[in-house]
C-alpha cells in the first residue's frame, strides 16, 4: 500500500500582526521533526507543501535537517490545493455580523478586547471556535468566502489527485494545516462536518498523521503523532 504523511505546520505567530510565519518555538518543532525522521532514515518518494509561508518554512527546516544528516529529501512541490480553509476571511467578514446578532459572541468579544495577555489567547479561542462552528453549520453565510463544503471538496480532490498520481508502495509527505488533516480523517472514517472540525482542533503543531492508500481504499494508520516533541514546552495547538 502507499503511505501519506500529513504534517501540520509548526507553530505560527498567533495573535501577532503577521500570523503566517513560524515562531521561535515553531522553528524548534520543525527542526526536531526533521532530526527525528532523519535518525529513523525515513525516506520519501515525494514531498508537497501548501502555499502558506508557515507550510513552506516547516518544509524547509525539515529538509535542512535531512541535508545535515546526509539523507536525501525530495524537492518539495507547492500546491495551492493544499491550502487551509479561509479562517482569516471568516473572522474578518463573519465576526462583526455575529457580534451584532449573538449575545454570547458579543460577550466573548468584549472579554477578548478587555483581556490581559494571559487570558487573551483563551478568550480568542472560545470566540473563534464558536464562529467557525456556526460557519461550518451554515449559520454564518459569507458569499465572498470559500464555504466549508467547498473547502472539503477542494481538499478531497487534492488528496484524490495525489493518490492517483502515485503508485503502489510510494511514500509521500504533505506539509499543510489542520483543515486538510481533518478532511483526510473525514475521508477515512466518514465523519460528519462537526466531527471533522473537532478533529482539526486536536492536531498539534508539527504533529503528523499517517494514511494508507491502495486503489479506492484510504485508511487511517496513526493520528496526531508527535514523538519528536519530548519537551512539554513544545506541545502547542496555536
Amino acid at each position: 500500500m502507499g503511505r501519506i504523511l500529513l504534517i501540520r505546520h509548526a507553530q505560527a505567530s498567533f495573535l501577532e500582526q503577521n500570523y503566517d510565519k513560524l515562531s521561535a518555538i515553531g522553528e524548534t518543532q520543525a527542526r526536531r521533526l526533521g532530526q527525528h525522521w532523519a535518525r529513523q532514515k525515513l525516506l520519501f518518494d515525494g514531498v508537497c507543501s501548501g502555499p502558506r509561508v508557515r507550510h513552506k518554512q516547516t518544509t524547509k527546516i525539515v529538509a535542512a535537517a535531512y541535508r545535515d544528516a546526509g539523507i536525501p529529501f525530495p524537492e518539495p512541490v507547492e500546491s495551492p490545493e493544499f491550502d487551509e480553509y479561509q479562517a482569516e476571511a471568516v473572522m474578518k467578514q463573519g465576526l462583526p455580523w455575529l457580534v451584532e446578532s449573538n449575545g454570547e459572541v458579543r460577550k466573548l468579544h468584549r472579554a477578548f478586547q478587555n483581556s490581559s495577555d494571559s487570558d487573551r489567547l483563551a478568550n480568542f479561542e472560545r470566540m473563534f471556535e464558536m464562529l467557525i462552528t456556526k460557519w461550518v453549520d451554515g449559520e454564518v453565510v459569507l458569499p465572498a468566502v470559500e464555504s466549508w463544503p467547498e473547502f472539503c471538496a477542494r481538499a478531497d480532490r487534492a488528496l484524490s489527485r495525489c493518490i492517483s498520481a502515485n503508485g503502489r508502495g510510494q511514500q509521500l509527505a504533505i506539509f499543510c494545516s489542520a483543515g486538510l488533516i481533518g478532511v483526510a480523517m473525514r475521508r477515512a472514517l466518514h465523519l460528519s462536518s462537526q466531527d471533522t472540525l473537532r478533529a482539526t482542533w486536536m492536531v498539534r503543531n508539527s504533529a503528523f498523521s499517517e494514511f494508507l492508500f491502495s486503489g479506492d481504499r484510504f485508511t487511517l494508520s496513526t493520528f496526531n503523532s508527535f514523538p519528536h516533541l519530548d519537551d512539554v514546552s513544545l506541545l502547542t495547538y496555536r
